[in-house]
């Protein structure tokens, strides 16, 4: 019995926990307008020096953001990125990083 009501818990905490943090993609369409300005649109940067963010990989997107953040990226424009990267929460991080992951692909949402 005990068992049973152990892993009711479990997957009980683990749906509620996960549900708070998914990300979607068109919230964070929406929280990436400003990114767009460098970025470009839709994720290709026009502008030589900043990269191209549309199918990036989630995580290396969420690393690079928190890097950003922690002053551990600090080359070329970095301080650029550092003021954007300060203005987000861990919440945005995700949706952001979720929306250029998926941008062009075949998860993409309308």
């Amino acid at each position: 019995m005990n068992r049973l009501l152990l892993l009711i818990l479990i997957t009980f905490w683990s749906l509620t926990t996960s549900a708070d943090y998914e990300p979607s993609f068109k919230i964070g369409k929406e929280k990436a307008k400003v990114c767009m300005t460098c970025h470009g649109k839709d994720g290709i940067s026009s502008i030589d020096p900043y990269p191209n963010l549309r199918g990036q990989k989630m995580g290396y997107l969420i690393s690079s953001l928190k890097d950003y953040q922690s002053r551990q990226r600090t080359s070329g424009l970095a301080i650029l990125m550092q003021q954007q990267a300060d203005a987000l929460s861990e919440q945005d991080i995700k949706d952001i990083s979720y929306y250029y992951s998926v941008l062009g692909t075949d998860k993409e949402e309308e």
